[in-house]
């Protein structure tokens, strides 16, 4: 299992995470709400990098916890390990599955593509309490707990193939993956500060273009989980 993990896999599944909308979503609300408070766009370019920061160093953490998890998982029952491998496969396909099909049928708050609908207000209000770049990033820490439902599923599939290597060798790749998953978020925030667009245009993008950016990351899951269950890689 450990001659299958490879940088483009890991590249793939990042990919297929960093164009999920629920994230998009939750940072259009922090600059909107920090613009709200401060109307400049320093401020905004100050709160958005440290909302990011925030995201990445728990998901960081995150991670790191799912390898402990999966390792303890498969040093119990050695004999699984083949099967988790499969199992991982069949579960980014299923994830796949589920992109696809909001993509064909759109529905807010589907089942592990969007955060769940009754956890929305509660976000809303709890964003809307933003007034400074440090605001951002310590509610950013929280945040990260609401972004878990519809962002953690390709992060399971590369923290179980992750989990075959060293504690200390998976640092780097988690760096890797996460360093993906916030691009969007630090070029969203500098196109802003920049001036080429507002948050609320940047906010309309992306629901105008929610199907497409489903249908993108249900079929990059579904593809490598194919490919995983076939054993192309």
């Amino acid at each position: 299992m450990a001659a299958d993990l490879t940088l483009g896999k890991i590249l793939v599944l990042a990919g297929a995470d960093a164009v999920n909308p629920c994230a998009l979503a939750v940072l259009v609300l922090v600059l909107i709400a920090v613009l709200t408070a401060e109307k400049s766009k320093k401020e905004v370019l100050k709160a958005g990098l440290a909302f990011t920061l925030a995201v990445f160093i728990f998901y960081f953490l995150y991670g790191l916890i799912m390898v402990g998890l999966f390792k303890g998982l498969t040093l119990a029952m050695a004999p699984i390990r083949i099967y988790l491998f499969k199992a991982l496969a069949v579960f980014a396909m299923f994830l796949g599955i589920l992109n696809i099909r909001d993509a064909v049928r759109y529905k807010p708050g589907g089942f592990m593509t969007e955060m769940p609908l009754p956890m929305r207000p509660k976000l809303k209000r709890l964003i809307k309490q933003i007034k400074t770049p440090r605001g951002a990033f310590f509610i950013g820490i929280f945040v990260t707990i609401f972004l878990l439902p519809c962002t953690i599923g390709p992060y399971i599939v590369a923290s179980g193939i992750l989990s075959v290597i060293s504690f200390l060798a998976a640092i780097p790749w988690f760096l890797i993956y996460n360093l993906i998953f916030i691009l969007p978020m630090i070029a969203i925030t500098l196109i802003i500060y920049a001036g080429y667009s507002s948050v609320e245009k940047v906010g309309g993008w992306k629901e105008q273009n929610i199907r497409w950016l489903h249908l993108i990351a249900g079929g990059i899951l579904f593809i490598i989980g194919l490919l995983m269950l076939l054993g192309v890689i």
